[in-house]
């Protein structure tokens, strides 16, 4: 007797050109390649290593870097020690960004890559696999005196990349001073969205007093500069990338007891934790802006995904990229933003396969009183006595059943019920998507409604209020005497009865290869939210 094979949900894989795609680590032969490696490999059952054993993993890092990457390195006892496939996984996202054409390529030369590593720490692990793998520049910037001394001690033990590495010492200022910048520049900038061509304002700015009580009312980063402060006047970068202190407290920096990867309170904690520190990475790339092609970072809790792409469509970012990385059983998820120009969006396969997407709009059974628990049941006990002597007389019947109860609800949904009719759902999303601007056509004979939405559109749906288009922008856009590529986003909204009591509502993006294409997703999620919230009001009421 075969057993039967649990299913379970396909993972995400690691990124297809890392090194360990294909073929992971080998304790048995690194073991046995390196000495010094050995004493820290269990081989029964199976070749491993103990990872709540600092010495072991910083040991394992060690000898990947040297075995795979040809690169000497080394940390003091204390110190964040990285997996080298995971930093990997970060390294070739980077290099996909970079060669995709979303956004304009800054200089048409053929130099080196330039990137900013934010907080590089002792093990300066992502200029030197960045430079080792790709040639790529980087500068690696940090704080604390042993950081900075050991990354320039793993620098220099590399020659044959130490010229591609800068170390940069950060200057700790004041709180009061770092606080002061931002809320006189950064944060104002927040509410001030800008259209880059003609210079003129798309959304007028919030007022004063609430763009303060705004920001106090999220926990705040206090620490040194991150990017303003830290980039000098003139220069430009490709990309910067960071791995941010992910928790607010060493406490909960050590509720994971299957590893010990190290790592000293200014590397793991800061108030407010990453969502804090990468709130102050956007509020500095509101006045750098197209000084980087790509500001990146990592990310360790998915939960504070929603809470940042929302805050950078706020301040009128042109595009928004996420990511996966994935290794073993550890996720981390990369965020990635631009202000420059977008050129042609690359649709990943994650957008192409989401181009069709429902969800269920539950409605009160009280109002189908015709269809009883009691009523459904007989008819069932019916239907199977009938079928056991006439069985084609059956399938006639069933289907004309289901014939009869289409034509049924369609009539209920036409008026007879209007509390839940799929009429009054396409009302409302065309309410929902046409407050922005976007152009809404609904049939009520085919219970759908298509949408079409400008990139303005997009951005004012997904910021979830009015847009108000300036008529002299529009004026100024007529007269390019160039035509620009249609970059709508066009998708229809559709409203079926999947089971007595509940409607389908599904969405259907008709041009996967439109640069709006990656906003459809969550275009969508929004205007479920807001269907479940005016039901329940009807509900209620």
């Amino acid at each position: 007797m075969t057993r039967k094979k649990r299913k379970t949900r396909e993972a995400a894989t690691i990124h297809p050109r890392n090194k360990y795609a294909e073929n992971p680590p080998d304790f048995a032969l690194l073991a046995s390649l390196y000495p010094s490696f050995q004493p820290f490999v269990f081989l029964h059952p199976r070749p491993r290593i103990d990872w709540t054993d600092f010495n072991a993993t910083r040991e394992l890092t060690r000898v990947l870097l040297l075995h795979d990457h040809a690169l000497h390195w080394w940390i003091p006892d204390g110190q964040l020690c990285p997996t080298v496939p995971n930093r990997s996984n970060y390294i070739h996202w980077l290099e996909d960004l970079l060669s995709s054409d979303i956004v304009a390529k800054k200089n048409s030369d053929s130099g080196p890559v330039r990137g900013l590593d934010i907080g590089t720490g002792a093990n300066c692990i992502y200029p030197l696999l960045g430079a080792s793998l790709l040639g790529w520049s980087f500068v690696g910037t940090d704080v604390t005196d042993v950081a900075l001394e050991w990354a320039e001690r793993n620098v220099k033990s590399n020659p044959h990349v130490s010229e591609l590495i800068e170390i940069r010492k950060v200057d700790d200022i004041s709180d009061d001073l770092s606080t002061e910048l931002h809320n006189s520049v950064a944060v104002d900038s927040e509410f001030k969205i800008l259209n880059e061509k003609d210079g003129m304002e798309v959304a007028p700015p919030l007022p004063s007093s609430l763009s303060k009580e705004t920001v106090h009312l999220e926990k705040r980063y206090h620490g040194p500069p991150i990017l303003l402060g830290v980039v000098k006047d003139g220069e430009e970068f490709d990309f910067c990338m960071c791995n941010p202190p992910f928790f607010e407290s060493m406490d909960e920096a050590g509720l994971n007891p299957k590893t010990s990867c190290g790592g000293t309170p200014q590397e793991m904690v800061c108030p407010g934790g990453e969502r804090a520190f990468i709130s102050r990475m956007i509020e500095d790339s509101i006045v750098l802006r197209q000084t980087f092609r790509w500001y990146t970072s990592m990310i360790g809790k998915k939960s504070n995904l929603s809470f940042l792409i929302s805050k950078l469509w706020k301040v009128g970012v042109t595009v928004v990229k996420t990511t996966e990385f994935v290794q073993g059983q550890i996720c981390r998820w990369g965020l990635a933003w631009s202000f420059m120009p977008t050129a042609r969006k690359i649709i990943s396969p994650h957008v192409t396969n989401k181009s069709v997407m429902s969800f269920m709009l539950e409605v009160d059974r009280c109002f189908f009183p015709q269809l009883k628990k009691e009523t459904l049941c007989w008819a069932h006990t019916r239907f199977r006595f009938v079928n056991q002597i006439f069985p084609m007389f059956f399938q006639i019947l069933i289907l004309f059943c289901r014939y009869v109860a289409q034509f049924w609800y369609v009539s209920v949904a036409q008026g007879l019920l209007p509390q839940v009719s799929a009429t009054s759902i396409l009302q409302s999303v065309e309410r929902f998507l046409s407050a922005s601007g976007a152009s809404c056509k609904l049939n009520t004979s085919s219970f759908t409604v298509d949408i079409t939405a400008s990139e303005d559109h997009c951005r004012a749906i997904l910021k979830n209020r009015a847009c108000e288009v300036d008529k002299g922008a529009s004026s100024a856009t007529v007269e390019k005497s160039e035509p620009q590529p249609s970059s709508d986003l066009c998708f229809r909204v559709s409203v079926f009865q999947q089971i007595p009591g509940s409607l389908l509502v599904k969405g259907s993006l008709h041009h996967k290869s439109s640069p709006s294409a990656g906003s459809f997703s969550l275009i969508f999620h929004g205007l479920e939210e807001f269907l479940k919230a005016e039901s329940c009001k009807e509900k209620v009421l």
